[in-house]
């Protein structure tokens, strides 16, 4: 197997994923591009490999078994091992989200992508990084999950969001279990909070850049054998459950 490390990221098209997978190939990585739509994840793939990044696209829909079976087939196939995976493929879902007023469909499918997406890619990417020296999941979650900034008086957390926010406390919660399942495997596993960046998920609306976002997941994925598990990290250090 190739002593090069071997990196997959979902939802790599554009955006944090995309800024994920560049900063890792500026490590000299092998970056798998997980992205559904093909056209999105070609073009970015020529873009990562115009910047000097050894760059691979990896068809991939986390809402899907057969997909999710087939980029991990195809992940074993051209690496034979897998050392990280930054689960970064996510959704907001429509409005309204007030819980009042939120249609369960609309929870139901952010759950889907947002926390059973995340399970169902892990599980089927275990094996591969279990052959791994040294591997490392990353969960890109977001404060607006933090129970304890959310139930605290004056805290930015956005607006009200049924569906999107309690998804990350969700995710945030697995992360945790896994964590705990994996303690004696030398998996190390966190959840990261970029921050509020401009992407087409809030709109453009965000105040710091898809780069700036990816920089705590970049940061989880190549942490020491020493290094925490079962945490939750934004730039400035843990952020409180």
């Amino acid at each position: 197997m190739s002593e090069q490390t071997i990196a997959l990221v979902t939802g790599a098209n554009k955006g944090i994923g995309y800024e994920i997978a560049a900063g890792l190939g500026a490590l000299g990585w092998r970056g798998g591009v997980g992205a559904r739509d093909r056209e999105r994840r070609e073009t970015a793939v020529a873009k990562l490999r115009a910047a000097g990044a050894d760059a691979f696209g990896v068809p991939l829909d986390v809402t899907d078994d057969v997909s999710v079976g087939a980029a991990a087939a195809l992940v074993e196939e051209g690496a034979g091992r897998l050392d990280v995976l930054v689960n970064n493929a996510g959704i907001t879902g429509s409005v309204p989200q007030m819980p009042t007023e939120v249609d369960p469909a609309t929870v139901r499918t952010v759950v889907e992508t947002n926390v059973i997406g995340v399970i169902r890619v892990t599980n089927a990417m275990l094996p591969l990084l279990r052959r791994s020296s040294s591997p490392r999941i990353v969960n890109m979650s977001s404060g607006v999950g933090s129970l304890t900034r959310q139930t605290t008086p004056g805290s930015d957390t956005g607006p009200i969001a049924a569906a999107y926010t309690p998804s990350k406390t969700f995710l945030n919660a697995v992360t945790v279990q896994y964590a705990k399942e994996l303690r004696d495997t030398g998996i190390l596993i966190n959840a990261a909070c970029p921050g509020y960046c401009a992407t087409d998920l809030n709109g453009f609306r965000g105040v710091r850049t898809p780069e700036q976002g990816a920089a705590v997941a970049i940061r989880l994925a190549t942490l020491p054998d020493d290094g925490p598990s079962g945490r939750f990290f934004d730039d400035e250090g843990e952020v409180p459950w």
